[in-house]
């Protein structure tokens, strides 16, 4: 199991429309990425403009193709990244379950 997490700090005045995004990239992702065990948008308390991402793939290759996917390019390159005062990324392992 592969964790990605995604800080997105979010442009003023940016934040629904970023939301509305992940919501759809997050519909694709249910209808065409079996490899995805999880896909989760968590908002920060504080600032309500970060968003934090957590997404679960079984496995290396599906972490991989998920960014190949036309609806990552679409949204996420696409829409979501222009949106975005910056983005922070990191991968984790699974070692206890």
């Amino acid at each position: 199991m592969i964790l990605m997490t995604a800080r997105y700090f979010i442009k003023d005045g940016a934040r629904d429309q970023v939301l509305a995004d992940l919501i759809e990239m997050k519909q694709e992702m249910i209808r065409s990425e079996p490899g995805c065990v999880s896909y989760q948008v968590w908002e920060s308390q504080e600032h309500p403009n970060q968003f934090l991402l957590c997404e679960v793939y079984i496995d290396e290759p599906a972490a991989d193709a998920h960014r190949r996917t036309p609806h990552f390019e679409r949204i996420i390159a696409g829409r979501v990244v222009p949106q975005l005062e910056k983005r922070e990324r990191e991968f984790f392992n699974l070692l206890v379950e």
